[in-house]
């Protein structure tokens, strides 16, 4: 009974979900149904208005539909996600774990022991094609161009896709008033957009909900007008399933045909949005929604089209409304436009996931990342990225006022996206699902031909509409590959500059200066070493905290990094220099979470870390900066107690806490119990935290001792230390390194979010400190 009701709790869920994809995934798809037939005849391809021609086109929708969306992105693409994240940037994620395609030097051990590191039953095999590529660092380079160049393919749909959905469906207007002008149209299609764009804020979530039952209804009505228009105009269109007819199309239409199918494609945009989106649901939830309901309903609307228009070739340019019986016109004109809304947020949703991805990999300059929804993790919103795509597709609706114009711009995008899918697709079926090079390539062998036939098509309409995306692409490429260019520059200097830990020693433990109580804590990106604003800290300034901690935020390619396995703590230096390392670990998609008691996880995360280290090795002044050990941090932190009385709006609110951390009799560690109180002074806004540790027999007293100064060095205060290093371009560097280094790059530095907003550092504990490589 308990397995059984656990069964249709799952599928409770799954349906659940799938419901809820409806109101996100499927929005370009949905919408399609408005622009596709008249960009398909938009140009010469008019002229042939023959039944088979028309039977032709609806063939290759069809076909595209099942190949492509149903085939490779349902029943492939999903398959090949990450722990449940999909996209692009998900299969290079995949690959860099599994294959050393990483450019930074930055890999440990301890990072291969999480669970979502490598694939269950992983084993690790020595391929000639890929020591090759791990050997040659250019082939690296190349590969994360092409990952972003898909990116910034995704993020431009960002741009053109809104502009096209709600002018495509404003489009039905002109059909009952003809003298609705170009001006007229732009500024109704601006102010939807404005609002469209005002709206994000709220989350996909809440739109999820919302459009969810828009969708169905969407849906079902064009599903419905498909069988109408089929009944009504011509029972033989079914006949056009065949793919015999594609051939006929191109015997007919010839090249004619080949410069058309790139309006056909916009019947399969949107397809992507099914495998960025996954992260939000699940590869079941999608897979029915799509075929049971997206599916049939999108091919009955195609086909009824298809049958309106061998009987009225001649309303080809609005044939969607020009198929509406009159009485349901504007019902469905009403629908339509909420399906682009729908379709609208679906890409818009797809380009905050692929910027927030971008930026944990070291590709994106820092912007600043909003999580929408506490429950629902992944959905995020970015307010200046949201206004920047706002402005764009403004001026796109303004400047191209045409969807043929538009959609051959969206369709480039799109194309080039699942080609580059096709080949990370068969380097992770050689490198991840180690299967051999024979299987890798069939995905190469019955994609990549259709694609390429796709793709060229767009190359005779770069003029009409192609170069605006070809554009933005290169923009939006050019700053993250400029980002990631002069990151990585500034990463190596670092490492190469990092201070000899002889010179450490030398000074004593002391470090040359006077030990004030407090805690410093030293960011840096290193992940081992001590940086070199270290010493021009202690260079410049007489005195430094009694505790020092060297503290890393990571990137990890990995989906999510569990709260347990977050902290990764050591030891820099002899005990006697209380100097420690800790990386804090998080996964492309893991929203910072360092905000909240930032200062007690980390100190609690060193508490315990000492006491492994007591029971784990008896080294009391020995070297082990290169020794870290994993903290589990959530088996720790108790029940929160908050207390308070009728005058704590006088007196400020008091709120005691009591965290405790035991472990078994096996265990290597003993039970300590950690009490602090921390008050909130309502009129001034602080917080006070003071720990008390009472004592235990157990403890050893060089290990209490430690912990003692390590919790009155908590209650003394925290100084956060956060090094500027600058990277200039040598004199005589070539012109191209100066421009990129010394303008690009310093320009992008400068417009960003600083480090310490980016990291929530108060402002009044912030200690600056500069550093100037030149390369």
């Amino acid at each position: 009974m308990n397995k059984e009701a656990s069964l249709g709790s799952k599928k409770k869920h799954v349906l659940l979900l799938a419901y809820q994809s409806l109101g996100i995934v499927y929005g370009d798809l949905i919408i399609s149904p408005l622009y596709v037939y008249d960009n398909a005849f938009s140009g010469s391809l008019h002229h042939h208005q023959t039944e088979e021609v028309i039977f032709g086109v609806l063939s290759l929708i069809f076909w595209s539909l099942t190949v492509f969306s149903l085939f490779k992105y349902v029943v492939i693409i999903l398959s090949a996600n990450d722990n449940g994240e999909g996209g692009t940037l998900a299969l290079y994620s995949i690959l860099r774990r599994h294959a050393k395609f990483n450019l930074l030097p930055n890999h440990q051990a301890a990072d291969e022991e999480l669970q979502a590191y490598h694939r269950p039953g992983y084993v690790t095999r020595s391929t000639r094609f890929r020591i090759f590529l791990e050997k040659h660092k250019h082939y690296r380079t190349c590969l994360l161009l092409i990952v972003l160049f898909a990116a910034c393919m995704v993020i431009s749909d960002g741009v053109f896709s809104p502009a096209l959905s709600v002018l495509s469906s404003f489009q039905g207007l002109k059909v009952h008033n003809k003298s609705l002008n170009h001006g007229n149209m732009a500024t109704i299609v601006c102010m939807v957009l404005v609002g469209l764009f005002a709206l994000q804020h709220r989350g996909t979530h809440k739109v999820s909900f919302m459009f969810a039952p828009v969708v169905i209804v969407w849906l079902l009505s064009i599903a419905a007008l498909g069988i109408y228009n089929i009944l009504k105009w011509n029972h033989g269109v079914y006949r056009a399933l065949s793919p015999y007819y594609i051939y006929k199309f191109f015997k007919q239409t010839q090249k004619v045909g080949w410069s058309s199918i790139g309006g056909l494609l916009l019947c399969i945009t949107g397809s992507e949005a099914m495998f960025v989106d996954l992260g939000h649901f699940s590869t079941a939830s999608i897979r029915i929604a799509f075929s049971c309901l997206v599916y049939p309903c999108l091919v009955l609307q195609y086909m009824g089209q298809a049958a309106f228009l061998s009987k009225n070739f001649s309303v080809v340019t609005s044939s969607f409304y020009n198929s509406i019986p009159d009485p349901f016109f504007w019902p469905m004109f009403v629908l339509a436009i909420l399906a682009a809304f729908t379709a609208s947020q679906a890409v818009i949703s797809m380009t905050f996931s692929i910027v927030k991805q971008c930026q944990a990999l070291g590709c994106f300059p820092r912007v600043k990342v909003v999580h929408t929804t506490r429950w629902i993790r992944g959905q995020v919103y970015i307010p200046e990225l949201n206004w920047i795509l706002m402005i764009l597709s403004m001026a796109v609706a303004i400047g191209f006022q045409d969807t043929t114009l538009i959609g051959n711009a969206y369709g480039l995008a799109f194309m080039s996206t699942t080609l580059v899918n096709t080949w990370l697709l068969s380097l992770v079926i050689i490198f991840v699902w180690s299967h051999n090079i024979v299987t890798a390539l069939l995905p190469l062998l019955l994609f990549t031909p259709i694609e390429l036939i796709y793709l060229s098509s767009y190359f005779v309409k770069l003029s009409k509409g192609g170069l605006a995306q070809l554009v933005f692409t290169t923009l939006f490429m050019f700053v993250m590959y400029v980002w990631n260019y002069g990151s990585r520059r500034k990463y190596l200097l670092e490492v190469q500059n990092k201070v000899p830990m002889k010179w450490i020693l030398g000074l004593g433990p002391s470090l040359g200066v006077v030990r004030v109580p407090g805690i410093s804590l030293i960011y840096t990106e290193l992940v081992s070493g001590v940086p070199a604003i270290f010493t021009q800290f202690l260079t410049n300034l007489p005195a430094i905290n009694q505790t020092v901690v060297f503290v890393c935020i990571k990137s990890i390619p990995v989906p999510h990094v569990s709260d347990r396995d977050r902290y990764l703590v050591g030891r820099v230096g002899p005990k006697s220099y209380r100097m420690y390392r800790c990386i804090i670990r998080y996964g492309y998609q893991d929203v910072d979470k360092y905000v909240d008691d930032f200062e007690d996880n980390l100190v609690m995360s060193i508490t315990e870390f000492i006491r492994m280290e007591a029971e784990g090795c008896r080294t009391s002044d020995e070297l082990i900066d290169a020794r870290m050990a994993v903290v589990r941090t959530s088996g720790k932190f108790g029940t929160r107690l908050v207390t308070s009385d009728s005058s704590s709006a006088n007196k400020g609110i008091t709120s005691r806490y009591k965290r405790s951390c035991s472990m078994g009799k096996s265990s290597t560690l003993h039970s300590l119990h950690n009490k602090y109180e921390v008050e909130e002074s309502p009129e001034f806004s602080q917080r006070h935290t003071r720990f008390q540790l009472p004592g235990d027999e157990y403890l050893e007293e060089e290990l209490k001792e430690e912990l003692i100064e390590l919790l009155e060095a908590k209650e003394a205060g925290i100084a956060y230390i956060v090094g500027h290093s600058f990277i200039r371009a040598r004199r005589h560097s070539s012109k191209l390194k100066r421009f990129v280094i010394n303008r690009a790059f310093s320009f992008l530095r400068k417009n960003c979010r600083s480090s310490a907003v980016v990291l929530h550092i108060p402002h009044i504990s912030l200690i600056q400190v500069g550093v100037v490589y030149y390369i």
